[in-house]
């Protein structure tokens, strides 16, 4: 089990439950950057999506686990 310092571009990032979230696209400052292809719907769609480090429960292989389940970890998802 490691920490955020072992996230890596293009982790796969998963909830709680192991739902897709979304795929690294870098680490800007206390945040994980998702790529654009990961960015939601409707006008949320076309434009990156960030997760805080403190939304991070574990890195484990190639995965980023976060302490919420998919569906409500979307929900704290923040723009630039």
């Amino acid at each position: 089990m490691a920490g955020f310092e072992a996230v890596k571009q293009h982790m796969e990032v998963i909830g709680a439950d192991g739902v897709h979230v979304g795929t690294v696209d870098r680490i800007v400052g206390n945040r994980i950057k998702l790529i654009k292809t990961d960015s939601g719907q409707g006008e949320h769609k076309g434009h990156h999506h960030f997760i805080s480090r403190g939304l991070i429960a574990e890195v484990e292989g190639d995965k980023v686990r976060l302490s919420a389940n998919g569906d409500v970890a979307v929900t704290f998802e923040e723009e630039e």
